[in-house]
């Protein structure tokens, strides 16, 4: 009896692979073993990005409150220890929003952490 190869779900996976691939340029784009190297290589890098796209968003954050702190005197260390000190439970992000878009409203809370 002859060996059953299944071509329609080798052909499904390779099809799978190649629509993953496209926009690839020269061989990536058109050639099952190079596009497999390739498109595994992208899967890595990027669950290895959304890693750092936390790390780097965090930074950032940091930065601009840092920024907006030292306007008023005093450091990042120091308003974030003061901050937890009242309990005010405020994350990163939220600081950040309100130094860049709401002045006003980070200056005031600045004051309460500082009295």
């Amino acid at each position: 009896m002859p060996r059953s190869k299944n071509a329609a779900a080798s052909k499904a996976r390779r099809k799978k692979i190649l629509k993953q691939a496209k926009g690839f340029y020269g061989k990536r784009k058109n050639v099952y073993t190079v596009a497999k190297n390739v498109v595994e290589k992208g899967m890595a890098y990027m669950f290895v990005g959304r890693k750092l796209k936390k790390r780097e968003y965090r930074t950032l954050w940091i930065a601009r409150i840092n920024a907006a702190v030292r306007e008023e005197g005093m450091n990042y260390s120091e308003f974030i220890n003061k901050l937890q000190k009242k309990g005010i439970t405020l994350d990163r992000k939220v600081l950040a929003d309100l130094a860049m878009n709401h002045p006003e409203t980070f200056k005031g809370l600045v004051a309460s952490v500082k009295a």
